[in-house]
């Protein structure tokens, strides 16, 4: 009987509390002897796919970690009293202070090791995709902050690799905290950086957060259409061919449609890139309604695809577009401005019709005079295009285009 109790009380489970913290400690144990072996051993061999290596990792525990866990690696990895370990600290939230003193005082005889500029910045994305797993934006904001200020003395490609990670969740922070308007500049500024560092990782991910934080606020609205063209056919161009299909399609797609705007028609070779050709379906068919001048078509097309619209976000820029319409009509009839606001479907009205016709002369869009007496909008014929300026401003583009080029050039070359 006293054995069969003795036998009963040797089979009770060990509680939660004490698994989980054998489980706490296992993950710290992995983190200290693994994940600083090859953080340290790439920074001192220069093999960023060990970097690389203990970045994949830490994402695929990033679920199971703890302040228990967190306090005594960063005690270990860092050294204790030192700036960036202070402010990590600082940042940690103090829920489990208990489980924090014994941890700390267990891993304190242990040591610390002489930690290099790697390890200190994978620290910061350490606690970094923490406390954004934890919504503590606020502190997250004031972690990755101080993890971008101590990146601007570092210039070594095993630290680029943790460097584009950073970049990609200061952003994150930023954007789930509402305010991703605050680090525009910042961002223009660390790629500008880049550019100067060559550090071409963290330039592809800089490019991407620049772009998304403009088509997060549809600031291509907000700019100059011809500043907007510029910059999103600069972006397309500049991004990895093989690795960035999806950004080029979106910039293609916003490029597309500022042109438009431009009173410009994209070429066909636009539309059938390799990869490209069903996700630029919906804009082929606008720019064909808008080539045509024809309002019913453009109103069709909007209602057809107004969920993909919808989803990339233009459908305010496509509203805009029915000047456009209007004006390629204007370019190829010579009748009366009744007979214009019947065939454009336009307020029957005179008067309407006739400041809608005279904006579209006074901009340029269409090459003709108008009949106030007679009611009548009469189109000039233009039998050579090389009398009118057409020719002399698309060469002018591109006399631009080649000079901001060179100066691009020069100035990477002054800094190289």
């Amino acid at each position: 009987m006293t054995q069969d109790a003795g036998m009963k009380e040797q089979q009770v489970p060990a509680s939660p509390s004490s698994s989980l913290s054998s489980m706490s400690h296992g993950i710290l144990q992995h983190f200290k002897k693994r994940v600083v072996e090859l953080i340290e051993s790439g920074a001192y061999t220069g093999k960023v796919r060990w970097i690389l290596r203990a970045v994949s990792i830490t994402i695929a525990l990033r679920w199971r970690l703890k302040v228990s866990v967190i306090y005594p690696f960063l005690n270990f990895a860092l050294t204790p009293g030192s700036e960036a370990h202070s402010r990590l600290i600082s940042s940690l939230p103090k829920d489990d202070a208990h489980e924090m003193e014994v941890d700390t005082a267990s891993s304190a005889t242990q040591g610390t090791v002489n930690h290099s500029h790697e390890m200190e910045i994978y620290c910061y994305f350490f606690v970094l995709i923490f406390l954004i797993d934890q919504k503590k934006y606020t502190e997250a904001k004031a972690c990755s902050s101080a993890g971008i200020a101590s990146l601007k003395n570092m210039n070594r490609r095993t630290v680029d690799v943790l460097a584009s990670r950073l970049y990609f969740y200061y952003s994150l922070c930023h954007e789930l905290s509402n305010s991703l308007s605050e680090i525009r500049g910042n961002l223009l500024v660390l790629h500008r950086v880049a550019r100067l560092h060559h550090d071409e990782l963290g330039q592809e991910r800089l490019l991407n957060l620049i772009l998304h934080n403009y088509l997060h606020y549809n600031l291509t609205i907000q700019l100059e259409y011809t500043d907007a063209k510029e910059s999103l056919l600069q972006a397309a161009r500049k991004a990895p061919v093989e690795r960035s299909l999806g950004f080029r399609v979106q910039c293609n797609k916003w490029a597309i449609i500022v042109r438009l705007l431009l009173g410009e028609i994209p070429e066909r070779n636009v539309f059938t890139q390799k990869g490209m050709k069903n996700a630029l379906r919906p804009y082929f068919d606008l720019t064909n309604a808008v080539r045509i001048g024809a309002l019913d078509l453009l109103k069709t097309v909007a209602e057809k695809f107004s969920t993909t619209f919808t989803s990339d976000r233009t459908n305010n820029l496509i509203v805009r577009l029915r000047h456009n319409v209007i004006r390629n009509r204007l370019r190829h009839i010579s009748i009366s401005l009744a007979d214009v606001a019947t065939k454009l479907r336009l307020n029957p009205l005179i008067a309407d019709v006739e400041s809608i016709v005279s904006k579209a002369i006074r901009d340029g869009a269409i090459d003709a005079m108008l009949d106030h007496s007679n009611g009548w909008m009469v189109s000039k014929e233009t039998g050579d295009i090389y009398s009118t300026n057409e020719p002399q401003i698309a060469f002018n583009s591109r006399i631009a285009f080649c000079l901001n080029i060179h100066n691009q050039a020069v100035r990477a070359q002054d800094s190289s």
